[in-house]
């Protein structure tokens, strides 16, 4: 059987079409198979940027891992990073993760922050709430605090992507923090935050139906588990789907829909092995866990997440882009309904990607760690 004729749901989807651009540079013209496009820098001479989101009036705010919050105002990267930040837990994965702005926030100019909470033991994922008022953050809440006897000193799994649904419930993603030697790890037990995806009202209170939110010694929070450590997250608003990428170990990354209370299997199955090439389980599936939509090995280093909805590329309308640390490039996947029908590679060997998003002026933006960077991709006309 060929790699193509496999089922889709079960198998590794294999790369159907290739684009290389390892040299893509500033103005490049992209010839991809669906749109031609161009590079443009937005901003550089960052940090480790993870993540960006754009205020009304233009400017980007960006954040760097070591735990500041930057600004990019008329294609300059200001030099003083805003005031006001939490102190994070900038050691491994931990940092300063997530930027997105409420939903409303032409009314209330909330903008929510995720990041590495720095506790006795160690850190876990935090999120807070707050406003922007001359290069600094005021009016701070906390929208989730950790549980500080959760916390670990691991360097790694952290998550933490947000993002918004259509009725103004917030869903943020913590990974499991690393644990696989306990026999029922974090993400399999709803008595612990880790490795799961939470759902919250946007001040963070429990939402009534929210899964276990009224189940005694369960994480009110939780919506889902299952999941090893999702840095893709976006809700889509016109289809009402909920899309999220996880790492994988050594190959089993996936792209996953989102639904209340479901079990999403990891570390009980997997279609991954452990680094050192030692299997994790024997099992890729079993009744009552779900299984991805699509998965790849090897790892893609999934990171980053968004569908494609605009004006300047209608040939990628409702189109997935995934983002890639390993693997350094983007996959855009075509999808028909809730099935990837065609992926594509675009950008490859260009870097690092942290984070994809589309904001209202139709561009695909693109985050780059190392060198920190932004750039965005534009028509080539």
């Amino acid at each position: 059987m060929q790699p193509w004729q496999l089922p889709l749901r079960h198998a590794v989807i294999f790369l159907l079409l290739g684009c290389g651009l390892a040299s893509a540079q500033q103005g490049d013209v992209v010839e991809s198979s669906a749109a031609k496009f161009r590079v443009e820098t937005v901003a550089d001479g960052m940090t480790n940027p993870l993540a960006i989101a754009k205020l009304p009036d233009g400017r980007f705010l960006i954040t760097e891992r070591p735990g500041r919050l930057r600004i990019v105002e008329n294609g300059k990267l200001l030099p003083d990073p805003v005031e006001g930040v939490p102190e994070v837990w900038a050691k491994g994965q931990g940092g300063l993760l997530d930027v997105v702005l409420h939903p409303d926030y032409a009314r209330n100019g909330w903008i929510y922050l995720s990041f590495s909470k720095p506790l006795p033991k160690g850190a876990l994922t935090s999120v807070i709430r707050a406003r922007l008022k001359d290069n600094k953050l005021v009016d701070q809440e906390t929208i989730f605090d950790p549980p500080a006897d959760e916390a670990t000193g691991a360097g790694v799994h952290f998550g933490c992507k947000l993002t918004f649904d259509k009725e103004g419930h917030l869903f943020f993603s913590i990974g499991d923090r690393g644990d696989v030697t306990n026999p029922t790890n974090n993400a399999q037990r709803v008595d612990n935050v880790k490795g799961k995806i939470h759902r919250v009202m946007d001040d963070g209170s429990i939402p009534p139906d929210n899964p276990y939110a009224n189940t005694p010694g369960a994480r009110p929070t939780i919506w889902c588990n299952g999941n090893r450590n999702p840095q893709g997250l976006i809700y889509d608003l016109p289809s009402g789907i909920l899309w999220e990428t996880e790492h994988g170990p050594r190959g089993g990354d996936e792209l996953n829909i989102i639904r209340k209370g479901l079990n999403y299997g990891w570390p009980t199955i997997t279609y991954g092995i452990n680094y050192s090439g030692t299997p994790i389980t024997d099992h890729t599936s079993q009744d009552g866990m779900e299984q991805p939509i699509t998965y790849w090995t090897p790892s893609l280093g999934a990171c980053g997440l968004t569908v494609y909805h605009g004006d300047k590329f209608p040939q990628w309308e409702g189109n997935l882009f995934a983002g890639a640390l390993a693997l350094t490039k983007i996959v855009r996947a075509k999808l028909d309904g809730q099935k990837v029908v065609e992926q594509e590679d675009i950008l490859k060997g260009t870097g690092r990607i942290r984070d994809l998003r589309v904001f209202d002026d139709g561009y695909l933006y693109v985050v780059y760690d190392n060198p920190g960077k932004v750039v965005r991709l534009v028509p080539a006309n």
